[in-house]
């Protein structure tokens, strides 16, 4: 079967410094795919790059088996790649209504932004009890569910989420990992880049593992967890 994503043999920099040294990795329809490594592996910048925020340099970054590499970020978009990005992304002066109503207005039109608000609120009811609320006042872990409701509710192809459960409590990453499950089960293709890992060998099919901008390993995530340790938790690798 055709992979949702593929990345072929992608270097990337940051002008003279190069984060990436020929990452190729695949997200088949429906997997769930967990790309993890330690802090500064260049696993933010595999995000990037599978979602058209940063060309590659070289090598080549393909959904549905369409080439894609060095397209504008809206073409990802429109072919039907998701970004949830490391951090909060939300408009802090408006309110929790009227952040969603912005960007499903934009996805939606102006019809369809009913059906997306009432999805968003299912997805996260904790969101529709703080409707009115500004999201600069909402706590770290509502403002990064706001974020994510903005992406899951267009139930994309392939979303890829980048460091989901950062400086989340517990009871919050939980909600948000039920999140990419039904998504998931709704047949979106996930690529979880994650150094918090436990979370992400629970719901991914295979790992893929990154180190100083190389993949070093590949596997299922019922094998992964000893060389995730060894690699990503021992200070000594």
């Amino acid at each position: 079967m055709t992979p949702v994503l593929e990345l072929r043999d992608v270097a990337a920099a940051y002008g003279p410094f190069r984060a990436l040294f020929g990452v190729s990795l695949t997200v088949g329809p429906g997997e769930a795919v967990a790309l993890v490594g330690a802090n500064g592996a260049g696993k933010t910048t595999v995000a990037r790059v599978a979602t058209g925020l940063v060309a590659p340099t070289s090598g080549a970054v393909v959904v549905d088996g369409v080439d894609l590499t060095g397209k504008r970020t809206y073409e990802f978009a429109r072919a039907g790649v998701a970004h949830a990005p490391e951090g909060r992304s939300v408009f802090a002066t408006l309110t929790v209504d009227e952040n969603l109503t912005l960007s499903f207005r934009r996805l939606r039109g102006r019809k369809g932004v009913p059906g997306g608000l009432d999805l968003a609120y299912e997805m996260f009811p904790v969101l529709g009890r703080r409707r009115q609320q500004t999201a600069g006042t909402l706590s770290g872990g509502e403002q990064r569910m706001l974020s994510m409701a903005r992406v899951l509710v267009e139930s994309p192809k392939i979303l890829v989420a980048d460091e989901l459960s950062l400086g989340l409590a517990p009871i919050i990453v939980d909600e948000v990992y039920a999140s990419l499950e039904r998504l998931r089960q709704q047949g979106t293709s996930l690529l979880i880049v994650e150094q918090q890992v436990a979370h992400a060998l629970d719901l991914c099919d295979r790992v893929v593992l990154l180190d100083h901008g190389a993949v070093s390993w590949t596997g299922a995530s019922a094998e992964a967890t000893d060389r995730v340790i060894t690699q990503v938790f021992d200070p000594a690798t």
